[in-house]
């Protein structure tokens, strides 16, 4: 009896250990990560960089993207997009155990918002302290603008490959339309582009352009967006 109270008390002991040392690491790397925010928006604020996006000329606004296309981009990048408040914690610890397993720093569970919070204020650069200046900045964001208004700019701000910035570009470089004008493939093509826009343009495979958009497709019959035999509908003259 007295051996199980001991290594109950030896478990015990190095689990609180390693919670005061994620703890430290978390404040410390927070403490950077909210520098990194107030130094980035000090030089040009979220509603400077907001209006300046706004004025462009090739501007999307979200009544002219489709519903599928809606539905594409939060299935394949932030399912829970509607409920969480800038930040999915679900999403963080999936992603932490895929990078442990993979042994890097591959996934950042990042939502949409602190996609776009990247998108408006920081570099690509992965960092540790960037993903914490995301989370403060997708506050920030959350605070002042409406999902609506985030998706709409986050799709106007990211990279979809071969040059194309914003969904209008990408749709009109790549198919000939403007975003309203989308098959329901197309669309879920430019929703999945965007993960690694250098592998999965089609200008650059398109292989792996179709198996990327598979992928959406089949991400929107997870999230019961889609039947299974709607996506198959889609799918099918494209294999």
């Amino acid at each position: 009896m007295k051996k199980k109270h001991s290594v109950r008390r030896t478990v015990f002991f190095i689990i609180a250990v390693w919670l005061c040392i994620a703890v430290g690491v978390g404040l410390f790397w927070g403490a950077k990560g909210y520098q990194m925010y107030q130094d980035a928006a000090s030089e040009t604020t979220i509603e400077e960089k907001v209006d300046e996006i706004r004025g462009r000329e090739e501007f999307t606004s979200y009544t002219d993207l489709t519903d599928f296309y809606i539905e594409a981009v939060k299935s394949v990048e932030d399912r829970r997009f509607e409920k969480h408040p800038g930040i999915d914690p679900l999403a963080i610890c999936r992603a932490l155990w895929s990078n442990i397993k993979a042994r890097s720093f591959e996934e950042g569970g990042s939502t949409i918002t602190q996609q776009l919070a990247k998108n408006l204020l920081f570099t690509q650069d992965k960092k540790i302290e960037r993903k914490f200046a995301e989370i403060f900045a997708a506050f920030d964001i959350e605070a002042k603008y409406s999902k609506k208004e985030i998706l709409e700019l986050y799709v106007n701000t990211a990279y979809f490959g071969s040059g194309y910035y914003g969904i209008y570009a990408a749709s009109t470089g790549y198919f000939g339309k403007t975003p309203s004008e989308l098959t329901e493939y197309e669309a879920a093509m430019l929703a999945g582009v965007v993960a690694a826009p250098s592998a999965y343009s089609p200008d650059v495979s398109a292989k792996l352009s179709s198996e990327r958009t598979r992928q959406v497709l089949y991400s929107m019959v997870r999230n019961k967006v889609l039947t299974q035999e709607e996506a198959d509908r889609i799918a099918e003259p494209y294999l």
